[in-house]
């Protein structure tokens, strides 16, 4: 971007109109968000929805560049991580009755807190997790694959817009209309939520990773269900409960000792190249440069003095959470990358259980510790499943990560309007287990404030994770597989087993392109069921609201 014409290029990819219409989706889905993370304990990728919404709307004005539709729905899906990171962590605070703690004015701190330390971390690694990584990054993939099908047509067009509407319709005949449960095959195993899954987005995120990935992914959930909560009580060494704590401290330290493996083995020792980009040009591009890292040098600053004054956490405290921030992105990235899934109030409880460990912070400000993290992790997830769809169809970094900055920016101030509307509509009462608003995550969170249930077990899992990392093994999703629901690490398994089924069968027929092929109906099944459920939780909102 050294040239007057290259300028010009991702000033146009980031037009008015695509801005404008950016930004009243991005109101919309982030309103949604809040909403869907709060009441269904989830949060559907937006991306697939955004990027159809996006190209119809731009069409409908006469622009018909991918490019420029790819950084319309960035700016429209960005403020639905910040509202997860706010859902997943802040509801904790009103279940331990601390709400006369907390103020909206707080929250818009931990909001714009972690937004601006995800864009930072995020415009710092894109280069080494995305153009010089192979990770997949699924969601990305399938936004890539759904752009350019609208301008191929025809038999891809086919393929990928009918997998999409039977994956949707399979979603609503769940979700809507209740007709299937959301768990089949359960099996009553203590500590176990044996089952699969009935969510063709996941088998489908299975197929997009595949093989050795999964494989790792599938051990850990042996290892931490079957080996830990099963295996230690039978044989007497633990009961349920304790064995599930030790599972969940096992797999916490798993993955930020992945994280750290990946920040000392491939970012310090190249940090220079990882933050300017390799093979910088004199002149313009020079001081270009100079000037970004000068722009995000500020904005590392701005959040830490937020950390720092606004949230009340002191000088030490700041620089951890800002320096932590970095490595649970990180973390992030690869997550996303691999899977597909970003478990951003786990990393936002890494590094809570971190401060709590060494400052004298209040329960309170470990919430807000939690939530910037999780915030910044959110968004990177976000941010880098977009620049692999940049990456595929030929964006400009730039125009992504400005229409990224100014939908993170709105997403922060619609995000902590609207839970303080439902705040006010329902009262604190409202959230919690059993109640209007489930919080499922806030309330691990809760929970966990107390401190981690088993420190050997994260301690274990922490230099595990550093060691297979370096060992070139794949430890965040061995972590993963550890930590999550076994419903879910075996659905993502078969669907791994489906890719190895159809891979074989096609290479005995001598099917061509019959990867590309696959590729392309798994996104269909992927984004079928993100749009659906992006459509069932707008009405939901709508619903809800008038309820």
């Amino acid at each position: 971007m050294s040239t007057a014409g290259s300028r010009a290029s991702w000033r146009g990819q980031l037009s008015p109109v695509g801005i404008a219409i950016g930004c009243l989706g991005c109101v919309i889905i982030t309103a949604s968000s809040v909403y869907t993370a709060l009441k269904m304990g989830a949060l559907p990728w937006p991306t697939i929805f955004t990027s159809i919404v996006a190209l119809f709307l731009l069409r409908a004005f006469g622009h018909r560049s991918l490019n420029e539709a790819n950084v319309t729905q960035i700016v429209m899906s960005a403020g639905s991580m910040v509202a997860g990171g706010l859902a997943f962590t802040i509801p904790g605070i009103w279940m331990l009755g601390l709400a006369d703690e907390v103020s909206w004015v707080e929250m818009l701190v931990v909001a714009l807190s972690g937004t601006l330390l995800g864009l930072v971390c995020t415009a710092a690694i894109r280069r080494r997790f995305v153009d010089e990584s192979d990770l997949e990054y699924p969601i990305g993939t399938a936004a890539a694959e759904t752009l350019m099908a609208t301008q191929t047509g025809g038999v891809t067009g086919k393929r990928l817009f009918g997998s999409m509407g039977l994956a949707g319709l399979w979603c609503v005949a769940r979700d809507a209309l209740g007709l299937m449960p959301a768990l089949l095959a359960q099996l009553p195993i203590p500590g176990v939520s044996f089952g699969i899954y009935n969510s063709p987005q996941m088998l489908s995120v299975g197929f997009l990773v595949g093989g050795f990935a999964v494989a790792f992914w599938f051990l850990g959930a042996l290892v931490g269900n079957f080996g830990i909560i099963v295996g230690g009580p039978a044989a007497g060494l633990c009961d349920v409960t304790t064995a599930q704590g030790i599972v969940s401290s096992l797999g916490m330290g798993l993955m930020m000792g992945s994280g750290v493996g990946v920040v000392l083995k491939d970012i310090l020792p190249h940090a220079t190249s990882v933050l300017r980009g390799r093979g910088a040009a004199a002149g313009e591009k020079d001081r270009r440069t100079r000037l970004d890292a000068g722009v995000l040098a500020l904005m590392v600053a701005a959040a830490a003095l937020l950390v720092c004054i606004g949230l009340g956490l002191g000088p030490v405290v700041a620089v951890a959470v800002v320096l932590l921030a970095f490595v649970t992105t990180i973390m992030s990235a690869q997550s996303v990358g691999q899977t597909g899934i970003d478990p951003m109030e786990i990393f936002g409880l890494i590094v809570l259980l971190a401060v709590a460990a060494f400052s004298d912070a209040s329960q309170v400000q470990l919430f807000y510790v939690a939530g910037v993290v999780a915030v910044a992790c959110g968004l990177a997830g976000d941010v880098m499943s977009d620049f692999k769809t940049g990456a595929i169809i030929g964006t400009s970094p730039r125009a992504m990560w400005v229409g990224q900055a100014i939908g993170a920016l709105l997403g922060t101030v619609v995000a902590v309007a609207v839970l303080c509307t439902l705040v006010a509509a329902y009262g604190t009462g409202a959230f919690g287990p059993g109640q209007m608003f489930v919080s499922a995550q806030a309330s691990v969170v809760a929970t966990m404030v107390s401190g981690i249930p088993s420190v050997p077990g994260f301690v274990i899992g922490l230099v595990g994770g550093i060691v297979l990392y370096w060992a070139g093994l794949p430890a965040m999703m061995f972590g993963l597989g550890v930590y999550l629901p076994f419903y879910m690490s075996l659905t993502a398994a078969l669907g791994a087993g489906v890719k190895w089924v159809y891979e074989r069968a096609c290479s005995a027929r001598g099917v061509e392109d019959s990867e590309e092929k696959g590729v392309v109906v798994a996104s269909g099944v992927l984004g079928g069921e993100s749009i659906v459920g992006v459509i069932i939780a707008l009405a939901s909102v709508v619903s809800g609201l008038s309820g």
